[in-house]
């Protein structure tokens, strides 16, 4: 069965390559000659076949690096080449001469690429601070407020690398938060590729008087003993909930989930049936599913990422039909739902209608 849908992906992106490919020659043709052709697809077919090999050969940061380009134009000429195809169909119509309307159609269309390229980066490497006000109906013992920073998402690795992790700890640090929390997704399926470029070490530097705590995401992945993955994490200062609960200053609970992907990790009645629910209650969750449930096992907080609200729109439609709340603040019952965005990617290193964002939680109690 895996090998069937290996075999029709493969059949589909061919397919959706071949159209790509076929609608940029149909613009050149007319300028350039016969032997440009064989030139033209041997690259597309490089470019295209980047993505794949890219994740069978992860040392080879560079295929990986143009695998991850290749991506964000596909996905974006995917989006624009119907809709080229169309107005230049319906122009047609006209007494507009059909061979300067499809060199300025395929012109215009490489302006709007690169000028989405270019616009999509700046929204993933230029985090911004999304801020939300929490009122908690429970008394906390000399203590009327909380600073939050949430960030999740953050996908460390090759294209989301140093750089990246110093804006991370710029940011946070700025804020004076008392409490970091990271809902899952810290790196991006290779540990190696996180450790190697010191990213442990850039992160290592953020600190809060409560503490810094994680959970695990779906790309929070090791090829070998998981404890070697946390223990890694926890080297960068950080400690992760694994399927626990920990009670900080005698003032609030954490508790931190397995990712929805492990199929042993226990249910939210289970990890709520030994908590004080006199003292709020901060979930992280990494997928931001079940909000009913979490209310009726008496969650206060929950804290997601996962979602990247789509990260390349209108995928933002998808994750809206999917998710209660697939990003921001929500309120159902006595539960607060607060979903970022992400301070990362995952694959093309662009955001387009979403933005890297760090969120700050201003949690206020019963005075």
């Amino acid at each position: 069965m895996f090998v069937l849908v290996g075999i029709l992906f493969l059949l589909l992106y061919g397919v959706l390559v071949f159209y790509i490919g076929w609608s940029g020659w149909n613009w050149m043709r007319p300028a350039v000659s016969a032997k440009f052709k064989i030139a033209y697809v041997v690259v597309l077919v490089l470019l295209a076949s980047s993505f794949i090999l890219g994740r069978f050969f992860g040392d080879f940061a560079l295929l990986s690096m143009i695998g991850s380009y290749w991506l964000a134009i596909f996905s974006l000429l995917l989006l624009m080449l119907p809709l080229v195809h169309l107005t230049t169909w319906l122009l047609r119509l006209t007494s507009l001469p059909r061979h300067s309307v499809q060199k300025w159609a395929g012109s215009l269309t490489l302006v709007a690429l690169v000028s989405l390229l270019i616009y999509g980066s700046y929204n993933a490497y230029t985090p911004i601070v999304r801020e939300y006000d929490v009122q908690l109906d429970k008394k906390v013992e000399g203590l009327s407020e909380l600073k939050i920073v949430m960030a999740a998402d953050m996908h460390f690795g090759l294209l989301s690398g140093k750089n990246h992790a110093k804006r991370l700890v710029e940011e946070i640090n700025a804020l004076k938060p008392d409490l970091v929390l990271y809902p899952g997704d810290i790196i991006d399926d290779d540990l190696d590729a996180y450790l190697k470029r010191g990213i442990d070490e850039i992160i290592s530097e953020i600190n809060a008087p409560y503490g810094v705590y994680a959970s695990l995401g779906n790309h929070d992945k090791l090829d070998g003993p998981l404890e070697e993955l946390i223990d890694a994490l926890e080297r960068s200062n950080m400690k992760v909930l694994y399927d626990e609960g920990i009670v900080i200053d005698d003032k609030l609970t954490l508790v931190g989930r397995k990712d929805r992907t492990e199929s042993d990790r226990a249910t939210m009645e289970e990890l709520m049936s030994t908590v004080d629910h006199s003292k709020p209650v901060i979930v992280l969750d990494h997928q931001p599913y079940d909000l009913g449930i979490a209310a009726d096992n008496g969650v206060d907080l929950m804290v997601s990422g996962h979602t990247h609200r789509g990260q390349i729109a209108p995928a933002n439609l998808i994750t809206s039909a999917i998710f209660e709340n697939d990003w921001g603040y929500l309120q159902k019952d006595s539960l607060h739902s607060v979903v970022t965005s992400g301070f990362g990617f995952w694959g093309p290193p662009i955001r387009i209608g979403s933005q890297s964002e760090i969120v700050l939680i201003n949690l206020k109690f019963d005075s």
